[in-house]
């Protein structure tokens, strides 16, 4: 059984992911309750949410000079906790999703700079066998060059 195969980091992204849900539900609720997260963290982006949805649908039917009503006090509290609670969860999956990324960024190169050092490796296992290969043919040629000598030398007394 290969344990480095079973992706345990996968696994805790997953429980991350699972866990934001209710921590968005949790800090929506807070916010319905805090004035100072109502008006200051709620309602600003529930009000511009509103205003962009409305001013494009108007334009997509025609109507282009129209004024746009803001939204009453609790319906923008409310979007504006959604808002903040579907942010949340984007926040924490993208960072998930970045985390990710890098822990297979940095595997893959590990895995590269393994395979650049047994490349240098095997080159220089070459290289030493190529000189080993020209020093054993020079011995070679040394040998065969003396042994062609010597029944010359014989020969010649």
């Amino acid at each position: 059984m290969v344990v480095g195969a079973f992706p345990i980091a996968k696994l805790l992204y997953l429980g991350v992911r699972q866990m934001s849900k209710p921590v968005a539900n949790r800090i929506k609720a807070g916010a319905r309750k805090s004035d100072f997260f109502r008006n200051y963290v709620c309602l600003p982006p529930a009000q511009f949410y509103h205003w962009i949805e409305m001013r494009t649908k108007m334009r997509i039917m025609g109507f282009r000079g129209s004024t746009i009503k803001p939204l009453n006090e609790e319906a923008a509290a409310e979007l504006g906790a959604e808002l903040l609670g579907e942010a949340i969860i984007f926040l924490i999956g993208g960072g998930c999703m970045v985390l990710e990324y890098t822990r297979q960024s940095v595997n893959s190169r590990r895995k590269e700079d393994e395979l650049n050092e047994t490349i240098r490796d095997l080159q220089v296992q070459v290289a030493e066998l190529s000189l080993t290969t020209e020093t054993l043919d020079a011995r070679l040629r040394e040998s065969n060059r003396l042994l062609l000598a010597i029944p010359a030398a014989t020969n010649s007394k």
